[in-house]
């Protein structure tokens, strides 16, 4: 998947007036983010329409910074998930922006993703299994 990861994230936090926080973390595998990128996107379209942009800042969000995809990886698979009917798409008219593609799941989306969440939810359980409850992020 081109266009996903550099080597290392970076992310900034502002701590106090003129003085940034530069954090870097490294980067997630290229094959476990193009996994992850339908399952994020139906996600987050659960809690209701969004658009291109706005998918990506989140996801980049929800992963402190070890995924942050780009349009030309993203609307692709908007496209392709329109195609197969899990997505529908809309035009709307913003105040001070130009028109937005917004898109919001459909019936067969919300299936989808009740699918991917059980599947996604398995995978993690046997990984747990071998890892055991005492591991944490850090």
């Amino acid at each position: 998947m081109r266009g996903c990861n550099p080597a290392r994230a970076t992310s900034y936090r502002d701590i106090a007036p003129g003085i940034r926080l530069v954090l870097t973390a490294p980067m997630l595998p290229q094959a476990l983010v193009a996994a992850s990128l339908r399952p994020f996107i139906l996600s987050i379209l659960a809690d209701g329409a969004s658009y291109g942009y706005e998918l990506i800042q989140r996801v980049h969000a929800l992963t402190e910074g070890q995924i942050r995809y780009t349009t030309s990886t993203l609307y692709p698979v908007l496209h392709d998930l329109e195609n197969r009917g899990l997505l529908e798409s809309f035009w709307q008219a913003t105040p001070n922006a130009p028109r937005r593609k917004y898109y919001r799941l459909t019936p067969k989306g919300q299936k989808a993703l009740a699918t991917a969440q059980q599947q996604w939810l398995h995978v993690h359980g046997a990984l747990m299994k071998l890892w055991g409850p005492e591991l944490s992020l850090g």
